[in-house]
């Protein structure tokens, strides 16, 4: 599987069996957490074997069942992009995870916060978490917003690169699919704004991210 493959295939799965991850997949990813820590500055775990962080009434509410691992994304309050960041990299790893055979959920409110197990040192902050282990069913495909809404190039004026990337970011996770985003072009870039609203950042990161992958040109944030 390649990576425009996975990211075609990824979706949110809530419901895991017990099965723990195989220890020469969890040091890959462990692996991966370290690389991506050095290169942004921020401090990702990769937590397993606790059930205790969504065995909560909020886990509950929110249909979660079996989690008993997870990767918490963590960083300095003093980064100004934080959000940004924890959602560049952890899509990083969850598309990592998804060719690993994993099945992963990016979850920002329905989990126990104070029974979060990372360690979250003076001056950092916990900005949510995602779900990950061997999933009892593959998710199914999210509704997308009209293309026009999302983006400023027609589709028939697109660069063969910039649609590549396009459709990875419809495909891309955002908080209750609120698709919160606006890409364009300009000159030889492509650029990507964040519309208003709780947890925007965090799905900007996540998108540019999509796009990147797939396309193979950076996308920047205005």
């Amino acid at each position: 599987m390649d990576i425009k493959q996975a990211i075609k295939e990824r979706h949110s799965v809530r419901q895991y069996s017990s099965d723990r991850i195989e220890s020469d997949i969890r040091i890959k990813l462990e692996n991966l957490i370290r690389e991506c820590n050095n290169e942004s500055g921020l401090h990702i775990q990769l937590i397993t074997d606790d059930p205790e962080c969504f065995d909560t009434m909020l886990g509950h509410y929110g249909k979660f069942s079996g989690v008993n691992n997870y990767i918490a994304l963590v960083g300095s309050k003093n980064l100004s992009n934080l959000d940004e960041l924890a959602g560049y990299y952890g899509e990083r790893i969850v598309l990592e995870a998804q060719m690993s055979g994993l099945r992963t959920c990016w979850v920002a409110g329905t989990f126990g916060r104070g029974k979060c197990k990372a360690e979250i040192d003076a001056g950092e902050k916990l900005v949510c978490v995602i779900s990950i282990g061997y999933g009892l069913n593959d998710g199914a495909n999210h509704k997308s917003k009209d293309l026009s809404k999302l983006c400023g190039v027609a589709e028939k004026d697109m660069p063969s690169w910039f649609k590549e990337g396009i459709e990875a970011a419809l495909q891309a996770p955002t908080a209750v699919n609120q698709q919160k985003f606006f890409i364009n072009i300009d000159g030889e870039d492509a650029v990507i704004k964040a519309g208003f609203g709780p947890l925007t950042k965090l799905d900007l990161g996540i998108v540019r991210y999509n796009f990147e992958a797939a396309s193979g040109h950076k996308c920047r944030t205005v």
